[in-house]
């Protein structure tokens, strides 16, 4: 654990402000219906929602976006909308937020990605995705690639948000860690599985337990089996940090001389795991372009993770409370 002092969080507080940070990935909408059912459809044997409220929120590589702006640092996003109205919406939704918008690439060929959920009472009913999971054209991609060499010197760090809808390539992605790796860049990785193996040389490499097991095949379970997935992660991504998250187990630390750290979850009231994993790899990579290093950037998104688990939703995270809430606890530690 990092043996934080009062003057040490203020100074990492501080230059959270203005860090740019770029984030290549797919770029969601999440649209919710919130209604009433008080009755079955006599067309089928469906409930009614009788909707009451409706609203959208950002998803996937926005969500992220959104985090780091929340942190007090600049977003620039890169990646995808389609011509749609789904489009403006998310659109107008990042100008609101004080999110960069020219990094966004119009493909009619495909709409903006977008989940709908329709909640009764609390309760999902049904949840309706509209997504094109195909890889990006050639076109577009070298579109991206060449926004985003315009911009590089620019920035602090880059964050790769990756939810297998096409918008991370296997030569975007080569490229893009080429490229920062070229001009001293952090670059940090949330991966899935389809992509798992092409990130290879980042700053961090950031999965978690399910897209670990999948991507080797294995069962993460004791003690045991998280050291030897660390060493499957530092041998085949050979990224500088491997950071491996375990949910109510916390954060195992890896990196290239087979140094492994861990640290646990601060005991919360769990909410809502939804969101989790976007505020982690933002506040992570703010820290560390803020001069964190990796120990302390990762004590701060693994706080910064559990204290969204207390919210309902998908929700950021807040500097002010992060901050806060640490400095609290350091004088108070009961």
């Amino acid at each position: 654990m990092p043996q934080f002092t009062v003057e040490r969080l203020n100074e990492l507080k501080k230059n959270f402000n203005g860090k740019q940070i770029a984030v290549v990935g797919d770029l969601m909408l999440d649209s919710y219906y919130w209604g009433k059912v008080k009755r079955i459809s006599p067309e089928a044997p469906v409930p009614v929602v009788e909707v009451a409220e409706e609203f959208s929120r950002f998803g996937g590589a926005a969500n992220v976006a959104y985090n780091i702006v929340t942190l007090g640092a600049i977003a620039f996003p890169f990646g995808i909308i389609g011509n749609d109205p789904n489009a403006e919406i998310l659109k107008n939704l990042m100008s609101q937020n004080n999110i960069v918008t020219e990094g966004l690439i119009v493909d009619t060929s495909r709409p903006t990605t977008t989940k709908t959920r329709i909640i009764a009472e609390k309760q999902q009913v049904v949840r309706i995705d509209k997504e094109n999971r195909s890889d990006i054209k050639k076109d577009i991609e070298e579109e991206i690639f060449e926004m985003f060499s315009a911009r590089i010197k620019s920035f602090d760090a880059v964050i790769l948000q990756d939810y297998n809808k096409g918008v991370l390539t296997h030569s975007l992605i080569r490229k893009i860690i080429e490229l920062c790796n070229k001009n001293e860049i952090i670059v940090t990785v949330d991966p899935k599985f389809d992509n798992f193996f092409d990130y290879q040389n980042a700053t961090v490499f950031k999965p978690n337990r399910k897209e670990t097991e999948d991507a080797f095949g294995i069962r993460i379970i004791n003690d045991e089996d998280i050291s030897s997935a660390g060493e499957l992660l530092m041998k085949e991504l050979k990224p500088h940090y491997a950071l491996l998250t375990l949910g109510e187990d916390g954060i195992a630390l890896f990196d290239n001389e087979n140094l492994e750290r861990r640290i646990p979850t601060i005991a919360r009231k769990v909410a809502d795991v939804s969101g989790a994993g976007d505020t982690v790899i933002s506040t992570l990579t703010v820290a560390m372009a803020a001069g964190a290093n990796i120990l302390e950037a990762s004590y701060l998104a693994n706080y910064a993770g559990g204290l969204v688990c207390e919210e309902i939703g998908i929700v950021p995270i807040n500097k002010e409370k992060l901050f806060k809430t640490i400095l609290r606890e350091l004088h108070d530690p009961q």
